[in-house]
């Protein structure tokens, strides 16, 4: 950083905050190695430090009105936005980290010759979830039900105190509602 600050001409500062483009990419030049090195170093992963780099510039670039080359200097003012970047992205992965684990626990999935579960069946289950959820209650908890704890319409008539004319109608109507929606959102099933 401080071989990048000695070299640093301010009137990249304000050239940057004008928009002039001549000056993103000496700040991309310039400062490009440096928040690639600090979104590596956080997230461990080359991929997700390449991503980092380009959404820091990209919004630097449709921020720049906002930037004040008075109060911060550019270098400072992207490492303050790859920070940003950084959390966004360790939050991202820590959430869908979270929704597979919660879908792993609902019912098995099948699983590799290594035990772990399969990246199409995790992602049929996070799918047929989504479609759950969508339906709203109460033929998601029917459907939930049905297809989890594969009880029976008496069963389900029974815990949910509802008539079995009726836990087979939703039934009937949810199956046809996922099945539109797979086919059409998800390709044919």
């Amino acid at each position: 950083m401080e071989a990048v600050v000695r070299e640093w001409d301010a009137s990249i500062d304000h050239a940057f905050a004008q928009g002039e483009e001549w000056a993103l990419a000496e700040a991309y030049r310039l400062l490009a190695p440096l928040i690639h090195t600090l979104a590596l170093r956080a997230l461990c992963e080359h991929g997700a430090a390449d991503d980092v780099t380009q959404e820091v510039f990209i919004r630097a670039w449709k921020s720049r009105t906002s930037y004040r080359p008075e109060t911060a200097r550019l270098p400072a003012w992207l490492v303050g936005i790859t920070r940003n970047k950084i959390y966004d992205a360790l939050s991202d992965r820590a959430h869908r980290r979270d929704l597979e684990q919660a879908a792993l626990h609902l019912v098995p999935v099948p699983a590799d010759a290594a035990g772990k579960p399969t990246a199409e069946a995790l992602a049929d289950r996070l799918t047929l979830e989504d479609e759950l959820d969508r339906l709203g209650d109460p033929q998601a908890r029917i459907m939930r039900l049905a297809f989890y704890e594969d009880l029976t319409h008496d069963q389900i008539s029974s815990r949910l105190n509802l008539p079995l004319g009726t836990v087979k109608s939703h039934i009937r109507r949810s199956l046809a509602r996922l099945r539109s929606r797979l086919e059409v959102e998800h390709g044919a099933l």
